[in-house]
């Protein structure tokens, strides 16, 4: 018979693409991540996994037990979530991953509401980018990830995950103080083209945003610097360095008398922002509550 935690370990190793990645994730040797695999494939009567230099990636026989595995697992969670209702399940701590504008945006006042209506869910809050947190999730490092869409990123039909759309927020130019594009309402991007450019580390979901948009208005932007730090970013700006594509709530708070701040000309680019927990889970009676309060902070009107 199968077992389930080497469905989860398969998963892993599929999502990570190295045997030593996924065992880190997991919290396991590689050695240990290895032998589950080589039981699994023992079990199955098939090989499961193909190893190179360059990684780990599954064989077609690996590639249909992984969707079974998505069902199993999902199933095996709403299980989990029924017997937690079943024992009331009231009172319990949720692990919630979000990136910082995330955390100041939706997650904090969804504390803040639960703390009035289930004083028995306790919350801790992690730092993670929105491109990190849903591998924590489906890791099972954290319960809930609050989460940007990206190149790449599990889609809403993903077996393995529920999403929750949350907020979407546009991107405006930040610019040097002086620049030429200053005088007007709005910026067009186009009209950047030419300029030096500051913007996110590859694989931040900012970056995405800004080069999608950049390639829309018809060039490509030249990063002369980078930071993944939106203050950092506006102190550059300040300095002449460069312009840079910032998401409106980040600039919120922030001292933005050395720079200045456009909204961008049509279609502003713009990022999504969604909650997601593994699937099935979402019907566990500590995970709804946290979803629908950060659903309602997220939507304060609603």
């Amino acid at each position: 018979m199968i077992e389930a935690r080497r469905l989860h370990i398969l998963r892993a190793v599929a999502d990570h693409r190295t045997v030593t990645a996924a065992a880190a994730a997991l919290y396991l040797t590689p050695s240990a991540v290895s032998q589950q695999l080589a039981a699994l494939e023992q079990e199955t009567g098939h090989r499961l996994v193909d190893r190179s230099a360059r990684g780990a990636r599954l064989t077609a026989a690996g590639e249909i037990l992984l969707s079974h595995a998505n069902a199993v697992l999902a199933q095996l969670e709403r299980a989990e979530a029924e017997l937690a209702a079943y024992g009331s399940g009231e009172a319990g701590t949720v692990t919630v991953a979000a990136f910082a504008t995330g955390i100041g945006l939706v997650v904090a006042p969804a504390i803040a509401a639960l703390a009035h209506t289930a004083p028995g869910i306790r919350v801790r809050v992690r730092d993670a980018e929105g491109d990190e947190s849903l591998l924590m999730v489906l890791d099972r490092q954290v319960d809930v990830a609050v989460a940007v869409e990206y190149r790449g990123a599990p889609g809403e039909d993903d077996a393995r995950l529920t999403r929750v759309p949350l907020y979407a927020e546009p991107f405006d130019a930040v610019l040097p103080p002086g620049h030429p594009l200053a005088v007007g309402a709005r910026v067009a991007l186009a009209d950047l083209a030419k300029d030096t450019w500051i913007g996110q580390s590859v694989g931040n979901p900012c970056h995405d945003v800004t080069v999608l948009a950049c390639e829309y208005a018809g060039f490509a932007p030249s990063f002369a610097h980078v930071s993944d730090d939106f203050r950092a970013v506006a102190a550059l700006a300040s300095a002449a360095a460069g312009v840079a594509l910032v998401p409106r709530s980040a600039l919120s708070g922030m001292d933005l008398s050395g720079v200045e701040v456009r909204p961008v000309e049509g279609v502003a680019p713009t990022r999504r922002v969604f909650a997601a927990v593994r699937r099935g889970a979402e019907e566990h009676p500590l995970m709804s509550p946290v979803l629908r309060a950060l659903r309602g902070a997220a939507e304060p009107d609603c």
